[in-house]
């Protein structure tokens, strides 16, 4: 079986807070979604979520900014480890993640050990 980190990427959206039901929602289908891949046994590392307000970028020339992505409005909400067979199979994973619902996406990224050559 292979890894493959799944990294969850939502966009800044300014005003749009939601209400205590909408959240308590996205709370149980997250829950739901990653209750179903540690079900099938596929859930490598539950992962965490990242901080959005304490980050920092190092750039060349010891450049140093606030925040992952200062120029888009776009960032690393967390990330998950699942194991699969394939990279299909974990955008199949990665397809019913809750974060698509409020406009996010899934980044679907193989984990490279020491003693893969491919």
């Amino acid at each position: 079986m292979k890894e493959f980190v799944l990294i969850f990427r939502n966009s800044e959206n300014g005003g749009a807070k939601p209400s205590p039901e909408q959240m308590q929602k996205l709370l149980t289908d997250w829950m739901d979604w990653m209750g179903s891949i540690a079900a099938q046994d596929k859930l490598a590392d539950k992962g965490n979520r990242l901080s959005m307000s304490e980050s920092k970028t190092v750039k060349p020339g010891n450049i140093i900014t606030d925040g992952p992505y200062t120029e888009v409005k776009e960032f690393i909400n967390g990330y998950i480890i699942v194991r699969t067979e394939t990279i299909d199979k974990a955008v199949e994973i990665a397809s019913a993640c809750p974060i698509l619902n409020i406009g996010g996406n899934v980044e679907v990224r193989k984990v490279v050990t020491p003693d893969d050559h491919s």
